[in-house]
């Protein structure tokens, strides 16, 4: 035995190594494609808004750089243990059971990867001969991303697999994961005859048991798409790898993240905690009064950020405190968070707004404007359950601000507060896309805390670029096999019989909307936003449009639902995310939670039913 442990210490320590080493050979190289992706962005829009002279290979050099930093993103991200997975189910578990599931997850991510491989190198060796018509360089710089990107994350697979120890658990899911694959090739002359039923037994069936067991949601499509395409279609699995690399490089997607770092860079410089300290400085003496800041402050940070990682993390460390200290309970706060979370997904410029923009073709320009209004419906709707429930709270220790302060903090919180007004009347005035406004907000920020609120630490910078790194790289790969889902979806004929279903429902227009509303809820909960968005927003929108719902009121709708499904316990993945940010138990959230998701649903019902509300302002 004491052979044994000296032998395997060894190996564990070069493991680890060798495991430090892989983070710090993509971290370095992915934080620069960030800076450069910034700079590239911002330089064109100098060129072109202040020279007037526009630069015509940015777009290009930009799209190759992003799919890269989607790639290597996505490795960093499975180095961290930070892709999207549910793990409501295996949370329940034992933690010896919790370790087998964690090895199946591994083992089935590394089949996806040792599959999806070849045809990724097929791919990228088949675009030698193309050329880009600014740059006139080969198109393999840019799709040669994918089998570097996936070899990557396949050796990160391997050494966390022998990193796992149990060898007996990794024979067992091998071997599973072997008779699996192999009874699968072997029922496909049963398969192909099956016809659309297969749909149901891939894209339902394995995908729900591989994502309930944990499997990371980019995996668990990825490798039911690739199973449907390879075992009952004669479709190349090259042109499946084509519909991802289209679904991650579309370039409204290059803004996913940019506005990331724009939200870490918000709470980095300061301006966060002054649009709080504002608020705070309003309302703090009233009953409930920083609940009614926690609200508002997440509309406002949410109009920088996109991410609502980033919006919770911003807001959450400045409140928290003083409300504890007020008597509020722990899980009274984490619900008010997750809940308003929920409200401000449409909140421009939400990262799921610009995937709704990306995947459907609505102008991102008219979703910003119609996502406005319902974030303040919703929000008002949520400030009713604050007033119910603190009532009774006593403030004989709280004292008013005076006029003067109030005007210091307002003074203070300008610069911060005209950031969303900033991004938006750049959009609006064309001075940059929707892509390249991120940009603007990054070199704003940046100027407000070097030279306003003077707090700039340049120690957290390269920890935030792979931060941004690693989130985007885990949201675009989902984007990616979601995409490909999709098309497979679309080739099977399901959109047209989906179609028919939707447009044959008895009641119209207010039963599409409620049907819709229970669908997106479900799958909010389940695959979270992004997924839920980019496999289905292709095939509901036309249907929307063709039963006379508007696009843009549509979008507000499903993204609302979405952001119900995403909070709320004890599917929802986003209200893991408010509880590991306020630090507080999951259980202690769930009965104060109930009455905001019900105040979230009628605020939703009242958007649904009052298209105004999303498109009065068009």
């Amino acid at each position: 035995m004491e052979t044994q442990n000296l032998i395997v210490a060894p190996s564990r320590s070069l493991l680890r190594k060798l495991d430090r080493a892989i983070g710090t050979a993509i971290g370095v190289p992915t934080a620069v494609l960030v800076l450069l992706e910034i700079a590239v962005l911002l330089g064109g829009v100098v060129s072109r808004y202040v020279f007037h002279h526009p630069i015509i290979w940015t777009d290009e050099l930009a799209s190759t750089l992003f799919l890269w930093l989607a790639m290597l993103g996505s490795a960093i991200a499975l180095h961290r243990a930070e892709h999207m997975r549910m793990t409501a189910v295996v949370g329940m578990l034992s933690p010896p059971a919790r370790r087998v599931l964690e090895v199946i997850a591994m083992v089935a991510a590394l089949t996806f990867l040792l599959l999806i491989l070849p045809s990724a190198y097929e791919f990228a060796a088949d675009e030698v001969a193309v050329t880009t018509p600014a740059m006139q360089i080969s198109d393999a710089w840019l799709a040669a991303a994918l089998p570097v990107g996936f070899a990557i994350m396949t050796a990160i697979g391997l050494i966390r697999l022998v990193e796992a120890g149990n060898w007996r658990h990794i024979v067992g899911a091998v071997g599973t994961s072997a008779l699996i694959v192999g009874g699968l090739y072997l029922l496909q002359p049963t398969l192909e005859e099956l016809g659309n039923l297969n749909l149901l037994i891939f894209f339902v069936g394995i995908v729900a048991c591989l994502v309930f067991a944990g499997l990371p949601i980019a995996f668990a499509f990825g490798l039911a798409t690739f199973g449907y395409q390879a075992l009952t279609t004669e479709t190349p699995i090259v042109v499946v790898v084509g519909r991802i690399e289209e679904g991650m490089s579309h370039l409204i997607l290059l803004s996913v993240p940019l506005f990331v770092f724009l939200g870490l860079l918000i709470e980095m410089t300061g301006m966060a905690r002054a649009m709080v300290n504002f608020l705070a400085s309003l309302l703090a003496h009233v009953r409930g009064g920083l609940s009614y800041v926690l609200i508002g402050a997440m509309y406002l940070v949410s109009g920088i950020s996109g991410s609502k990682a980033a919006d919770m993390a911003a807001v959450a460390p400045a409140l928290f405190p003083e409300m504890r200290a007020r008597g509020s309970k722990p899980g009274e706060l984490v619900a008010l968070l997750a809940a308003t979370g929920a409200q401000t997904e449409t909140i421009p410029p939400s990262l799921v707004l610009i995937t709704v923009g990306s995947v459907t073709g609505v102008s991102i320009a008219s979703l910003f404007t119609g996502g406005l209004l319902p974030g303040l419906v919703v929000g008002a709707i949520l400030c009713v359950v604050v007033w119910r429930r603190n009532r009774g709270e006593s403030l004989s220790h709280v004292t008013q601000a005076s006029a003067r302060e109030i005007g210091r903090t307002f003074l203070v919180a300008l610069p911060a507060i005209a950031l969303p007004f900033v991004i938006r009347a750049a959009v609006i005035e064309g001075v940059a896309t929707a892509t390249e406004v991120s940009t603007i907000g990054i070199a704003y920020a940046a100027f407000a805390g070097l030279f306003v609120y003077r707090k700039f630490d340049w120690k957290r910078i390269y920890p935030m670029l792979v931060e941004t790194a690693a989130l985007s790289g885990a949201i675009l790969l989902i984007i990616g096999a979601a995409t490909g889902m999709a098309w497979s979806l679309t080739q099977s004929g399901f959109s047209r019989d989906l179609a028919r279903a939707m447009t044959g429902l008895p009641g119209g227009v207010p039963t599409f909307l409620l049907v819709s509303i229970a669908a997106f809820i479900v799958l909010g909960s389940v695959l979270e936003g992004i997924p839920a968005i980019v496999l289905f927003g292709p095939l509901l929108f036309p249907i929307a449009k063709q039963v006379g719902v508007h696009e843009v009121h549509y979008a507000m709708v499903i993204i609302l639902a979405m952001g119900i499904g995403l909070f709320a316990p004890p599917f929802g993945v986003g209200y893991y995310a408010a509880c590991a940010i306020s630090k507080v138990h999951p259980d202690e959230g769930l009965k104060p939670i109930a009455g905001y998701i019900l105040a979230l649903i009628i605020g939703l019902l009242l958007v649904a039913f009052v298209p105004w509300i999303s498109i009065g302002f068009l």
